[in-house]
């Protein structure tokens, strides 16, 4: 999955080219705003208010989209093929992502919590974030093909009665986190080492432990850079790096928030 937080003036917009599945969802409402667009045959004309939605699937190729009025805070979530190719481990068959409908102004509550989960983490980056957003893509995929696609129907998947961790696999999977803690975990290593789905992983996972597998992973690497902070000379970017943050600045942030203090004034008060 792949997300950009835009800001459009008023224009003709070229046509994009068919080959993601694209929601786009207003942040913030735009006075005046409208969004004008076609394809096939089907023209929609939709007024821009915070929650708004539109789908536009793989292969549809828009004939227009056409802004009256300034737009600002328009999340835009790009999926690509291979998510609907995944999503076949719960499906009669692969689904096709053009079958999915091309809509605006879908009132679909589910969606937008989704997109604003999505948004938050491009805005407060957390070092279990990566897991997270794979996690977030799986249950948009479902939803999406289950709610508003014709050729997929859910089947009933022997590997539900048993898809829980027992505390053998669980423990499997908590040594592979902790040895791996400065390492990229990936929502699909990690259902690998459990010997489960993708899509089974995540729920059996929380079941055991209490917290979905991103959330456990990042108080892990929290508790990691604690460590580090009382226990090596490590700079604080060295440090950010080695819980996976992409910079020192999105590590401080998430450090204060849990913490209560900044990394450097922590590391201050445990040297005294």
């Amino acid at each position: 999955m792949s997300a950009q937080l835009r800001n459009h003036a008023a224009c003709e917009v070229p046509a994009p080219l068919p080959d993601e599945m694209e929601v786009t969802f207003a942040m913030t409402t735009s006075p005046g705003g409208r969004v004008e667009r076609s394809s096939g045959g089907h023209f929609q004309d939709t007024a821009v208010r915070s929650g708004t939605l539109w789908f536009c699937p793989i292969g549809v190729r828009e004939d227009s989209i056409r802004i009256t009025q300034p737009l600002s805070n328009i999340l835009h979530v790009f999926l690509s093929k291979s998510h609907f190719d995944g999503f076949a481990e719960i499906s009669s068959r692969t689904p096709s992502p053009a079958n999915v409908a091309y809509l605006a102004d879908v009132d679909d509550e589910l969606v937008r919590q989704l997109c604003l989960r999505i948004h938050r983490e491009l805005s407060e980056e957390t070092s279990g974030g990566k897991l997270l957003i794979e996690c977030l893509s799986q249950a948009l995929i479902a939803h999406l093909v289950t709610s508003y696609s014709s050729d997929a129907r859910p089947r009933l998947d022997p590997e539900r009665s048993t898809s829980r961790l027992d505390d053998a696999r669980l423990r499997r999977v908590l040594d592979y986190i902790h040895a791996n803690i400065d390492q990229d975990l990936s929502l699909t290593k990690l259902s690998e080492v459990a010997c489960l789905s993708k899509h089974h992983f995540a729920r059996a996972f929380r079941d055991a432990t209490g917290a979905p597998p991103h959330r456990y992973i990042s108080a892990r690497r929290l508790d990691h850079a604690v460590s580090l902070l009382k226990g090596s000379q490590s700079s604080l970017a060295d440090i950010a790096y080695l819980c996976r943050f992409s910079s020192q600045a999105t590590f401080t942030r998430a450090f204060r928030r849990q913490v209560g203090m900044s990394p450097g004034e922590y590391r201050r008060r445990s040297a005294t």
